[in-house]
């Protein structure tokens, strides 16, 4: 075997799961661009939902928190009501990297199989490793969701929102943005702001925005707390026994568990591009997108209004997609087809046991593809501290401890 463990995916899930096994001398490689969804997917500029406290990767010692980096690198933080910026965060998460999992090799898996010793991945650069464990920490970005009406349409025509970082090549473009949770929000405003014409189409009979956080003290403060407690996945007694109490979702019958998963936490926009969008962005709400296609070089979309029953359309040059993500074992592109149909699924989510293991041993999911085992935390930044203290108590048994001092941020 060339390692014990291997780690695919440096995400905040996969670089806090690093970081523990490394604390716990457990033989180790992960493999992934460190923060590259970040990098890659979502924009410097955009003001994050999560509170800075619920922001944090996690080391062992917890010395390289977020609150720790802003400080020395003179970024604005407070642990509530200060939007972090997603470029940030993503500085954060790379120095995380740099400071505590110094060995990431910057590469992609293009192939992992199952063999009797155990697995094989095979690497961008030629390598192949044999690895006795395996963890996925991929995260979302191979699991955005394209309605079937828009399948048809010439790639360069449309975008999800995950495919775009910046909006300069759509000033003076007419643009549709499908959907109603915070990704077309926050693709809405970004749009808007860069002199494109453009507008929200959802089936929903609104678009939730979070309120911004209010300045209160005293006996009502201490109410507020009471009635609507906070948490790493914002605040509400549900989103505090979801972070409070993983493994009692865990026990909840399959049905219930995906049921929840599903349904919290989904839509509701962040204050900041939310207001700009209410304020300034046209919304078409209760329609349902029926068709999409190509006539005279724009795209015609046709729409249904639910309330009224009448068709409504519209000719745009370019439609955006925020159309949310579906997780499926089966859409891991480097994943071999004779492993993936190995693994026993709930709605196309891995079944996980107590310890993240799938039904193949040695095969482990965290982050957003544990979230139908575990619930909603899993799919938030937050989670990664429950899931490297479980999954690297799991491993780290299966190896001689040597523990390995903790340092603070690279210099």
């Amino acid at each position: 075997m060339n390692t014990d463990v291997a780690i695919i995916g440096a995400g905040p899930y996969g670089l806090s799961l690093a970081a523990h096994l490394h604390d716990r001398g457990v033989n180790f490689r992960i493999f992934g661009r460190p923060m590259g969804f970040w990098r890659e997917h979502v924009p410097a500029s955009l003001r994050l939902k999560a509170e800075g406290f619920a922001l944090d990767l996690f080391d062992p010692a917890r010395r390289s928190t977020l609150a720790r980096f802003c400080k020395e690198r003179g970024y604005p933080y407070a642990p509530i009501g200060v939007p972090i910026p997603a470029g940030v965060f993503r500085e954060y998460g790379e120095t995380f990297q740099k400071t505590h999992v110094p060995q990431l090799q910057p590469c992609h898996v293009t192939h992992l199989s199952r063999t009797l010793e155990g697995f094989v991945v095979h690497l961008d650069n030629g390598e192949t490793v044999m690895a006795r464990n395996v963890v996925m920490a991929v995260g979302i970005e191979h699991f955005a969701y394209t309605p079937p009406a828009v399948r048809s349409l010439p790639p360069e025509r449309i975008s999800h929102t995950f495919d775009e970082i910046a909006f300069e090549r759509f000033a003076g473009k007419r643009v549709a943005v499908i959907g109603a949770g915070s990704s077309a929000v926050d693709t809405a405003c970004f749009l808007h702001e860069a002199g494109a014409q453009t507008f929200i189409c959802t089936r929903r009979p609104k678009i939730w925005i979070n309120h911004p956080p209010r300045d209160i003290s005293g006996l009502k403060l201490l109410w507020t707390r009471f009635k609507k407690p906070i948490s790493g996945l914002g605040t509400g007694w549900r989103s505090r026994m979801a972070c409070d109490l993983p493994d009692v979702f865990h026990m909840l019958p399959a049905r219930l568990r995906l049921r929840i998963t599903r349904g919290h936490l989904g839509p509701a926009a962040g204050w900041v591009t939310g207001q700009v969008v209410r304020d300034q962005v046209p919304i078409w709400l209760n329609v349902d997108l029926q068709s999409a296609r190509m006539h005279d070089n724009v795209v015609h979309l046709e729409f249904r209004d639910t309330q009224a029953g009448k068709p409504r359309v519209v000719d745009v040059d370019h439609v955006f997609l925020g159309t949310g993500v579906k997780v499926d074992v089966e859409r891991i592109p480097f994943l071999d087809r004779v492993l993936a149909r190995a693994i026993r699924t709930e709605d196309n989510m891995p079944a996980l046991s107590h310890s993240f293991e799938s039904s193949v041993p040695g095969l482990y999911f965290i982050g957003p593809m544990a979230a139908g085992s575990f619930g909603p935390l899993l799919r938030f930044a937050w989670g990664a501290r429950f899931a490297a203290r479980r999954l690297s108590a799991r491993l780290g048994r299966q190896s001689v401890p040597q523990p390995v001092p903790q340092p603070a941020f690279a210099s």
